[in-house]
């Protein structure tokens, strides 16, 4: 396919992406702010921060594509944190229209519209923009960037609005919202490959029985999730306490964050 940078390549996602990239054929440069102690012989890496021009630069150097995971993370982030990662959003666009590599996919959040409630259909892949917390903020002014990059410069940004992206489903709304490891590489490569997407936005989550979110807009790009939380149903609910459905937790997309 060729070679893709992944900023934040340390990262939890970053890790599940080094496992499942390769094997659909991707070549992986890797940038994070700290060596990558488990680096493989075949992953090139950079050290330095994104928010470096220079650094992220010297990245793009002879890639084809971005995956921008890059980012503070966590619904106590600050307004300064918030602001940082809006500017490394924008510094990995310009590094990457400059070094003429005309795909970005950017690592969203369902936190950008987590104050929407929950509805009785899946939530549309375009669901209105209504953020919980500075981190949502980050991830709304990211979008509205690569919405720029592609109208502005004919660059192709998909957005993934990622859900509850681990090993396993850990409580019961992740049963909803889950993204497995293995559905993520292939998520990420299906907005990698396909033909000119031009700005999307779409849900990152697996094929699960309880999806609060539609998975429309990622099948069109490719995308065939092949796990599903439900696996994993009978001991989730068996460890959890009985839940308030007016709880924030499960009346809105954010979830605690909203809290």
């Amino acid at each position: 396919m060729g070679r893709v940078l992944i900023t934040g390549a340390a990262g939890r996602i970053g890790g599940y992406l080094r496992a499942g990239l390769p094997g659909l054929g991707w070549h992986l440069r890797l940038l994070d702010v700290e060596p990558i102690a488990d680096r493989h012989a075949d992953e090139e890496t950079v050290v330095g921060s994104v928010l470096d021009a220079g650094t992220i630069r010297d990245a793009c150097d002879g890639v084809d594509a971005v995956v921008h995971l890059a980012a503070t993370t966590g619904r106590s982030m600050d307004w300064e944190a918030a602001s940082d990662d809006i500017a490394a959003t924008r510094g990995v666009l310009e590094a990457a229209r400059c070094a003429g590599i005309t795909r970005v996919v950017y690592a969203s959040s369902n936190h950008a519209v987590g104050f929407q409630p929950r509805g009785e259909r899946p939530a549309p892949d375009w669901s209105y923009p209504r953020p919980d917390t500075f981190y949502g903020v980050a991830k709304v002014a990211s979008e509205a960037l690569g919405s720029l990059y592609v109208d502005r410069y004919g660059m192709h940004v998909v957005c993934l609005r990622i859900g509850t992206c681990r090993e396993r489903p850990n409580n019961v709304r992740s049963l909803s919202t889950w993204l497995s490891p293995a559905d993520a590489a292939r998520l990420v490569g299906a907005a990698l490959t396909a033909p000119s997407p031009g700005f999307r936005v779409v849900w990152g989550v697996s094929a699960n029985t309880r999806n609060w979110w539609s998975l429309d807009g990622a099948r069109e790009l490719g995308y065939q999730p092949q796990d599903d939380a439900e696996a994993y149903a009978d001991e989730v609910l068996r460890e959890a306490t009985p839940s308030d459905p007016e709880d924030p937790e499960h009346r809105l997309v954010g979830g605690g964050f909203t809290r």
